[in-house]
């Protein structure tokens, strides 16, 4: 007698009834429709529409103010912008292309495009585990010798040959939104790739930007120190001169020659400054350490700040910084991890079956006709089994609880990390702006300097050379004009630096990456020769699906 098994939906009110085993249907009693095998099917749909197990993600509270503490003026304006690439505010052709070069050939950002890929496959994983687990097909050849003396070997054939051939299939229904809570992490887990794809972009123009300041920075603080070299060998070759007519002791040839010999002691640090900074850029360009001047053409003057600096205001941070984007998005995907924990707490609902032939060839000299591998297709040795099942988790002995606990503790975690990248992203730039209106005051300040300083120079260096005063007046000018000039060409590099942090803060950059791929032509052309990536690799294939319940596959 074949057993009937019934399978109840109370939310729907279906009601079908399957059978578990046999390749017959029988009659259902009164009141119950009997269903062929797509009844399972039905019943696994319907099941699995039911409900998600744990928290739906609301994105935390962002403690920002509603305007900027450094305000506006020096050139700030707190006005919508769209930093798209702000580097272009200095008009610098070197500049841009510089940047442009690293956006397409950088290591460090093709290996964050890669790991979008990576999080893509992730979520194509995530989202094959909705449909049936387990679609297997088996076969075997086995030789079997039973034991004589064992129990239930009276009669029958004790050496024969087991031939096997058939296909399982298991489905777990996703009744309490394990599956969907997978897939929402997956699907977070992409966008946070991509968000951190953008924040290594950000990272690199403001890097470029840097290193290329740092070298006219260098190549200014070299030309200023050859200059006051031979400004101050002049002043050596006129004490010589004097002292060898009597007019002056040795004394003032001996402090000239300090002096000259201390300014040409550092240009081989700022050499160094220099050389540093072209392998850093080479590096971020990826290339080797060596010449630039193919890229970065003569030697050329600091970068001139922009007239105007508009900031938006501190909301604007939570939709353009891609770190906290990132931060909100790494939260998300904690969030659905808990109902897939708690999904463990209930029991699962599982459809199962096998189908397949089995025959056996003995050595029974009784048996008559065809046997063993000849019988296997014969409809004789047609078996199957199949129906639902249940599994449920008791005397856990409380593990289940506390993973809910741990993720939820990872997700209040990631809640409050978000707050404190809130935080430091609105600091970032609050430094940013003070640095920069400050530095542009100073620089004003430091202009008049050098022009007073190279005044006393000429002054100085006049009523020595007339013998109306002694030269420590002549060495005291010199000193104070070449340590004004370094600090000056110091604070130009500072204010652009202080321009690119501001911007770097705001969260510029990575909108250029608007309608490019993640990976170039020729990775992806190596992984197609390593790997069957479908359509992955295809353009769009990173693009944010459409939150529907069931997605297809990924094949």
């Amino acid at each position: 007698m074949r057993l009937i098994r019934w399978c109840r939906l109370c939310a729907s009110g279906i009601v079908v009834a399957v059978p578990a085993c046999g390749r017959a249907w029988r009659e259902a009693p009164a009141g119950i429709t009997a269903a062929p095998w797509y009844g399972l099917l039905l019943c696994g749909l319907a099941i699995g529409g039911c409900t998600n197990v744990g928290p739906d993600f609301a994105p935390p509270e962002s403690p920002v103010e509603e305007t900027w503490d450094q305000g506006t003026g020096g050139g700030l304006q707190a006005k919508p912008l769209e930093l798209v690439e702000w580097w272009q505010v200095f008009e610098d052709p070197v500049l841009d292309r510089l940047i442009r070069t690293a956006y397409q050939q950088n290591y460090s950002l093709e290996v964050a495009g890669l790991r979008v890929l990576e999080a893509r496959a992730q979520l194509g994983i995530a989202v094959g585990s909705q449909y049936p687990q387990l679609q297997r097909g088996r076969g075997g050849v086995t030789r079997v010798s039973a034991s004589e003396s064992g129990a239930n070997t009276v009669a029958g054939d004790l050496n024969y040959w087991q031939y096997d051939l058939g296909a399982d299939v298991s489905w777990e229904m996703d009744f309490w939104g394990r599956f969907r809570r997978g897939i929402e992490a997956a699907d977070a887990n992409l966008a946070a790739s991509v968000a951190n794809y953008d924040n290594a972009l950000v990272l690199l123009t403001s890097q470029v930007a840097q290193t290329y300041n740092a070298i006219r920075i260098a190549e200014q603080q070299l030309r200023v120190a050859r200059e006051n070299v031979v400004l101050q060998q002049r002043s050596l070759d006129i004490t010589q001169v004097r002292f060898r007519f009597g007019d002056v002791n040795e004394l003032d040839v001996q402090q000239a020659k300090t002096l000259l010999l201390s300014t040409q002691a550092t240009i081989p640090e700022f050499e160094t400054s220099l050389y540093q900074a072209r392998n850093a850029l080479s590096t971020l360009l990826s290339r080797s350490p060596g010449d630039l001047a193919d890229v970065l053409g003569p030697e050329g003057d600091i970068p001139s700040p922009p007239g105007e600096i508009t900031t938006g205001v501190p909301a604007d941070l939570l939709r353009r910084r891609p770190d906290v984007r990132r931060a909100e998005l790494q939260a998300a995907a904690q969030s659905a991890l808990i109902g897939v924990a708690e999904a463990d707490l209930y029991p699962s609902f599982t459809l199962a079956g096998s189908v397949g032939l089995s025959a056996a060839d003995g050595t029974d000299t009784t048996r008559t006709g065809d046997s063993g591998a000849g019988e296997l297709f014969s409809s004789d040795s047609l078996v199957f089994q199949g129906g639902p099942a249940f599994s449920w988790n008791i005397l856990n002995y409380g593990r289940i609880k506390n993973n809910v606990r741990v993720q939820d503790a990872r997700l209040q975690q990631l809640l409050i990390s978000y707050q404190d990248t809130v935080l430091a992203a609105a600091q970032e730039v609050e430094d940013a702006m003070v640095a920069y209106v400050r530095g542009l005051q100073q620089g004003v300040i430091l202009g008049q300097s050098v022009e007073a300083a190279r005044r006393s120079v000429d002054l100085s260096t006049l009523r020595y050379k007339e013998g109306f005063s002694d030269y420590q007046r002549v060495l005291d000018a010199q000193q104070s004009l070449f340590t004004q000039q370094q600090r000056y060409v110091a604070n130009q590099g500072a204010v652009i630096a202080n321009v690119i942090n501001l911007y770097k803060a705001l969260g510029g950059g990575w909108q250029m990456r608007a309608g490019e791929e993640f990976v170039d032509d020729e990775n992806k052309e190596m992984m197609r020769e390593r790997v069957d990536w479908g359509e992955l690799l295809e353009p769009g294939s990173t693009d944010p699906a459409p939150n529907d319940r069931r997605r297809k596959p990924d094949w």
